[in-house]
């Protein structure tokens, strides 16, 4: 390839082509998660993909501040964002302009978002996200609804060994408060537990560090993990955590008996904006595909705002545990064959190829054009 030609297909750091196979692979699968959603009473909205700074980076936006593109607007000459993330989106939506629909409000979105920076995990940068979110609803049948949706449908698209990690990413702060830890000492403790770092979690955790490490040492299948979640003496604060984890996997192991459940009692990074029980999604196949959970929709980031919870798949990662589906034929149409005799092929289920100008051997030209069969004399054939 030309030096021109090479430099003309560079793409920035953690952008790429999605090319014919892959755009076909993903945009069927986007279509079947949004008729699991719908199917389930879900309805579609599709937010922009650029706002005004404060609307965007307002609520659960705040969240997302480090990973947002900012420009200006020549026209209104105020700054605007692009979405990394459309959940906030979706409860600005929801307290705007659907605020007199009735409660739950259920609503479901597909679409792509910009990050400023990837991860080692996910090295990409633009990617496209679908979803649910579930506003007005404080039951833990909310919660559990949102799971088994995301179960269902990943199942229903051919996505094997999936796996649901719970937490409750206030857990952790309510206990420390609740022992009297101020916040330096609190933030300290955040990160030694994110780094699962037992020495320092005993060296500034007080009076909470021994019940901290209890909860760390804990984590893991779901079963074990509630047993020593159950016989704990937690403040106050953290037992509604305690009691909405206990009746949500209650309702998770009615639904789904069969669903490998693990439990991290001290997760928190990655849910910055979740007010109560949160979850991932894995596959042995594809590693994590999601995340969902608690949040407050407010329009302005109101703490009192609207209960909520939902989740978001990420279809760059979710894609590599999900089998192609078939494509259907391509069958060559030479040139001068008619309108109608392509489209009744097309009704039939083939993909057609029209010849734009004469050639003098069809299969070579069908051949060319990718395409397994053509029209020869009214038949379709097979390219050999």
């Amino acid at each position: 390839m030309p030096a021109d030609a090479l430099s003309s297909a560079l793409l920035p750091a953690g952008l790429h082509d999605v090319l014919p196979s892959e755009a076909a692979h993903e945009a069927a699968a986007v279509e079947r998660l949004l008729a699991e959603f719908a199917a389930q009473g879900y309805r579609r909205v599709d937010p922009p993909l650029v706002e005004f700074e404060e609307n965007l980076l307002s609520g659960p936006g705040a969240a997302m501040s480090k990973q947002t593109f900012r420009l200006m607007d020549p026209h209104s000459q105020r700054m605007m964002a692009v979405r990394a993330d459309i959940t906030p989106q979706i409860a600005r939506i929801a307290t705007t302009r659907l605020k007199n629909e009735a409660r739950p409000l259920r609503l479901c979105y597909a679409g792509q978002v910009l990050r400023v920076k990837g991860s080692q995990l996910r090295p990409e940068r633009q990617f496209t996200q679908v979803g649910v979110e579930l506003i007005g609803a404080l039951e833990a049948e909310a919660d559990a609804e949102v799971v088994l949706l995301a179960v269902q449908a990943l199942t229903a698209i051919g996505v094997p060994h999936l796996s649901v990690d719970l937490c409750v990413p206030t857990m952790v702060s309510r206990i420390c408060a609740g022992l009297g830890l101020g916040e330096d000492e609190i933030r300290q403790l955040r990160a030694a537990l994110d780094r699962k770092d037992s020495a320092a979690v005993a060296a500034v955790g007080g009076p909470a560090a021994k019940l901290l490490e209890t909860l760390m040492e804990a984590s893991g299948p779901a079963d074990r993990a509630m047993q020593a979640l159950a016989a704990l003496p937690l403040p106050e604060g953290a037992e509604k955590d305690r009691r909405r984890l206990t009746d949500t996997l209650a309702l998770l192991r009615a639904a789904m008996p069969d669903l490998t459940v693990t439990i991290d009692l001290v997760e928190h990074r990655g849910f910055e904006y979740q007010t109560g029980l949160s979850f991932t999604l894995f596959s042995r196949a594809a590693g994590e595909l999601g995340q969902g959970g608690r949040y407050r929709a407010g329009a302005q980031g109101d703490d009192r705002g609207e209960p909520a919870t939902g989740f978001t798949l990420y279809m760059d990662t979710l894609l590599r545990a999900v089998p192609a589906a078939k494509a259907p034929g391509r069958v060559y149409v030479p040139h001068g064959s008619g309108w109608e005799t392509a489209r009744k092929l097309r009704a039939e289920g083939w993909v057609t190829v029209a010849g734009l100008a004469p050639v003098t051997d069809a299969a070579a030209e069908a051949r060319r054009l990718q395409c397994g069969h053509w029209l020869a004399g009214g038949d379709v054939k097979p390219v050999v």
